[in-house]
């Protein structure tokens, strides 16, 4: 499958899934706060889904999930390695209806201008942003040789698709201190997103590092100025789904979910389904931090 969910993204809605890398992490970095596993940086996603497929499986989610809000052009990894993606926005604003078209992208290809040609097709992007330093940047993204902060930069100022969100994720150690948090400043301040995310680690991540304090993100969130800063929390979708069990797999295989996931999207017959899998070991359930988590076994 190369869709899953809905999802309640706690960024943009209730969200429809698309993974242009369904077999295998797929990215040309290694966070250190992924939820997925640490692994080599690539710069090509194996064996691409045909965008025939992928098109297919969206046209029946959106007849099943009227309620979908974004369709969201993601992977594991990064989406914009797919080689197909141009194709693929055009088919899929073809289809999409009333919905926004979205892509979660680490902004590492913008600078190719034909990627930055298709990322202006899309109604929302997202592009991470996590430092403006070389040294931070290698440190919390670990790239693939070769990328370089400064001209990904340079490509951020220029792209101009209908709306532009830059997400920051803080990381405690590494990009949570004052001198990187008025470099990012500066640097917003040139781009001029439509908005800026400032978030921090809340799944279970690659490396051992941790999240950031909500106290100290609302203290950080004061170093920028005149910027539309959101602090991430989450908001409750407005409807809860029915899923079956193979749609519950294929959600938690792509993304872990907390139990606050569970308990404002799950339905109660969804939920009845997941228990039964935690019990029958299919589902691990763990708690990271605190907080609860659902995961494939």
């Amino acid at each position: 499958m190369f869709t899953f969910g809905p999802l309640n993204s706690r960024r943009f809605g209730l969200s429809l899934g698309i993974d242009l890398s369904p077999k295998e992490k797929s990215c040309n970095f290694d966070c250190v706060y992924c939820e997925l596993e640490a692994s080599k940086p690539v710069d090509s996603i194996k064996n691409p889904p045909l965008v025939k497929e992928v098109i297919k499986e969206v046209k029946e989610k959106l007849e099943k999930f009227p309620d979908i809000e974004v369709i969201t052009i993601t992977s594991n990894g990064e989406p914009t390695l797919y080689p197909y993606l141009d194709d693929l926005v055009n088919e899929l604003n073809k289809i999409k209806q009333n919905k926004k078209l979205l892509i979660l992208s680490n902004a590492s290809t913008i600078c190719d201008k034909s990627i930055k040609e298709t990322l202006e097709k899309i109604d929302i992007v997202k592009l991470s942003l996590d430092c403006a330093t070389s040294k931070c940047f290698k440190k919390i993204d670990r790239p693939l040789k070769g990328l370089d902060i400064t001209h990904i930069i340079s490509c951020m100022k220029d792209i101009n698709p209908p709306t532009l969100v830059i997400e920051v994720l803080l990381v405690k150690g590494i990009n949570d201190k004052v001198e990187e948090i008025e470099k990012l400043n500066q640097i917003l301040q040139q781009i001029k997103p439509d908005r800026i995310d400032l978030g921090t680690i809340d799944r279970p991540p690659a490396y051992k590092v941790q999240k950031v304090d909500e106290e100290k993100i609302v203290e950080l969130s004061k170093l920028f100025k005149n910027l539309p800063i959101t602090i991430i929390r989450k908001n409750p979708p407005k409807t809860k789904e029915d899923f079956s069990k193979d749609e519950i797999l294929n959600l938690l295989q792509h993304r872990p979910q907390s139990q606050f996931d569970v308990d404002t999207l799950f339905s109660d017959k969804s939920k009845e389904i997941l228990t039964k899998m935690v019990n029958n070991k299919e589902v691990k359930k763990s708690d990271v931090g605190g907080v609860g988590f659902y995961r494939v076994n």
